[in-house]
């Protein structure tokens, strides 16, 4: 499946700017959002074809989205890549447990996320 509309589920403004920046430069159709929450509602009202999603967030948190995310009937099929400062590999396994396809430690590396998104 070629990605072409992708979800950036960040609470920092400055993180979904530098990402929005990143990935329309590449071609790619950016949705954000701020909050676990709204990232829920914007994956099931846009039906993107990737999600790039952030774990430390006040209310909802990443790994909760993630879970809601994979459990559900709509959204279950769309790629979810977490991208965050939690770098233990504990805090890696368990976002994978989630149902995340891939897991990016914060600084992002915009080569290399943008390799991982040609791949899928």
């Amino acid at each position: 499946m070629a990605i072409k509309k992708i979800l950036v589920v960040d609470d920092s403004p400055t993180e979904r700017h530098v990402m929005k920046t990143l990935l329309t430069g590449n071609g790619y159709e950016v949705i954000t959002a701020e909050s676990g929450e709204e990232g829920i509602a914007k994956a099931k009202s846009e039906l993107p074809d990737l999600i790039l999603m952030d774990i430390v967030m006040p209310g909802l948190n990443g790994y909760q989205a993630t879970r809601t995310l994979t459990r559900n009937e709509a959204t279950r099929n769309i790629p979810i890549i977490v991208f965050t400062t939690k770098d233990q590999e504990t805090d890696k396994i368990w976002g994978l447990r989630q149902g995340a396809q891939d897991y990016l430690v914060k600084p992002v590396n915009g080569q290399e996320l943008l390799a991982k998104i040609a791949v899928l």
